[in-house]
């Protein structure tokens, strides 16, 4: 049986359509009043549908989200937050950047006590990634 051989070169001008970070609706996320002030809940907001795509490649990017946070003043409304995390859909944004952007957008809006976001992105090319994200930040990472 022969070699086959392949010709790969179709392949290296494509490009999918991407967006640039100016499409997250930043602007949609609201926040309601948290009842119960000086008492702290710990919320935890799962969502197992984000995506984002990858700047390089335009391919997609897939990742499970966990948002934890002590809430002071503020609560996250979920619908904007859904509108928000839709958003990401078609920016390109390396993972690492979306979670620290998602931390940073989210204490802005909520100015909770503590907050984590984690994201667990799918493997591509057989490597998974796992980006922590938290507020206030821990000290002495040397």
């Amino acid at each position: 049986m022969g070699k086959a051989t392949v010709d790969h070169s179709k392949y290296q001008k494509i490009r999918f359509d991407i967006q640039d970070e100016s499409a997250i609706m930043t602007d949609i996320l609201e926040t309601i009043p948290y009842e119960y002030p000086g008492k702290d809940v710990e919320v935890e907001i799962p969502t197992a549908e984000f995506t984002s795509v990858c700047p390089w490649s335009g391919l997609p990017d897939f990742a499970e989200i966990q948002i934890t946070f002590v809430p002071d003043q503020h609560l996250i409304e979920m619908k904007s937050l859904k509108y928000y995390l839709t958003s990401y859909r078609n920016v390109g944004i390396y993972q690492e950047h979306a979670t620290r952007r998602i931390l940073d957008e989210l204490v802005a809006l909520a100015k909770p006590k503590y907050m984590k976001v984690e994201a667990l992105w799918n493997p591509r090319g057989g490597l998974g990634t796992r980006v922590v994200a938290e507020y206030p930040e821990k000290n002495n990472r040397g």
